[in-house]
């Protein structure tokens, strides 16, 4: 199938290339034209779309989340994390079947699409039905795993691995742990060795809150980075999400195997947990991503807010308006996130890349006037600006409109008396 799109500008995000205006095809699920429509192939379109001036640009990657946590928006709000944690979500996750989280990723899906992310790196219980519902929206997935004391395992971690890991598929897998402070050194250090059986990253919430590290210290005398190190489990990369208390020699081992930090600001703000210190992270050439968390912390799957978060947090935090510049804030939300996940072939809109594709709509108030569009998107972009979000060359959100293999009413409806019974039952 052959889709042009005509009379668009265009911001590929490759480095040094600004926005311009120009056409792009996409055949199949990737990119086969993008240029000033001079020299266009002859093909035969089974679609051509105007864009009317509007802008194409990659897809938001959403470097950090638990899509399966939907049905907890809002119920588990203004508390600690510790409280948050042990005395909200655990024990409503204890009662979710695998079908309850089918559902509930369904209904984010449905977010990231309307908020232009094109994948997801997602972190949560039950892997097989968390595949299985982004293949059936066709939405494009990296599952790592959130194995610790009380569920899943390192049988399922490597099982899981050798599953999703398929060429050509939506859906992958990374190796990870929940956190240090959830998981036992044991298990810690059997990821560790499946990272150096399979030559693979690993991945952790870290370094989130002040008492999670100094708890690690006192455990076993060094931060939750330095113990993850020492147990081999960075030795092929991986990242970390959160990365907010980190001290010097941490960030050394992270620049020194090239790890990401996934930062999370509006998780990070609502539960108190302290502001990264972005910055550091640059200054050290640690390539930055941006997640959303899910949507019991957050309570909104929304990058737009992040990306703004990101920024504005950054120049409060060095009592500095120059920190943190929204063009490497843009970059964060799209070229790192898709390198962070893997997903190379997702990074930029070039030819032979993939088709996820996101347009943002110029011609509304925010947008204008168009004295610098990257700017106007990290510092008064909106979801209101979403018109389309493409993924591998589908169109799954259109003007509003979802295009999925069941309604959007049908989710709400399913998500509704899975939250009747999970809080009644």
């Amino acid at each position: 199938m052959n889709i042009l799109f005509k009379n668009a500008r265009i911001l590929s995000m490759k480095e040094g290339q600004p926005v311009f205006k120009g056409e792009l095809i996409v055949s199949d699920d990737r990119i086969s034209y993008l240029g000033d429509g001079s020299d266009r192939p002859l093909l035969s379109f089974d679609k051509e779309i105007d864009c009317n001036g509007n802008l194409l640009m990659p897809g938001f990657k959403n470097a950090h989340t638990h899509s399966g946590m939907s049905v907890l928006r809002s119920l588990a709000d203004d508390l600690p994390l510790d409280k948050w944690l042990n005395e909200q979500i655990f024990p409503v996750e204890a009662k979710m079947t695998p079908e309850d989280i089918y559902t509930m990723s369904k209904l984010s899906v449905l977010e990231y699409l309307s908020s232009g992310m094109t994948a997801c790196f997602d972190m949560y219980l039950t892997p097989e039905s968390i595949a299985k519902s982004m293949d059936d929206c066709g939405f494009r997935c990296v599952q790592v795993s959130a194995m610790n004391n009380f569920s899943q395992s390192v049988e399922l971690q490597e099982k899981m691995f050798n599953e999703l890991n398929k060429e050509g598929s939506l859906q992958s897998y990374k190796l990870g742990i929940h956190a240090e402070y959830t998981t036992s050194k044991e298990l810690m250090q059997k990821t560790a060795d499946l990272a150096h059986k399979y030559k693979a990253p690993v991945f952790l919430h870290l370094a989130e809150t002040k008492a999670e590290v100094d708890g690690c210290i006192e455990r076993y005398g060094m931060s939750p980075l330095k113990l993850l190190d020492s147990l081999g489990a960075f030795e092929y990369g991986g990242g970390i999400y959160h990365g907010i208390y980190l001290d010097e020699e941490d960030f050394k081992i992270m620049k020194d195997r090239g790890l990401y930090v996934v930062t999370n600001p509006a998780s990070n703000l609502k539960l108190a947990s302290g502001i990264c210190p972005i910055s550091k992270y640059l200054e050290y050439g640690i390539p930055v991503a941006i997640g959303t968390d899910g949507p019991a912390s957050n309570n909104c799957l929304d990058m737009f807010r992040e990306m703004f978060l990101v920024t504005a947090l950054a120049k409060y935090r060095e009592n500095d308006a120059s920190a943190v510049d929204a063009d490497k804030v843009l970059k964060m939300a799209t070229v790192n996130g898709a390198k962070c996940m893997g997903l190379d072939d997702c990074d930029v809109l070039d030819k032979d890349k993939k088709a996820d594709i996101i347009m943002l709509d110029l011609n509304m108030p925010n947008m204008q006037p168009l004295n610098n569009i990257t700017k106007n998107i990290v510092y008064s972009g909106s979801k209101i600006n979403v018109k389309m979000t493409m993924v591998n060359g589908k169109i799954l959100y259109e003007n509003g409109t979802f295009h999925l293999d069941e309604s959007a009413e049908a989710i709400y409806d399913k998500v509704e008396k899975i939250k009747q019974r999970l809080l009644n039952g």
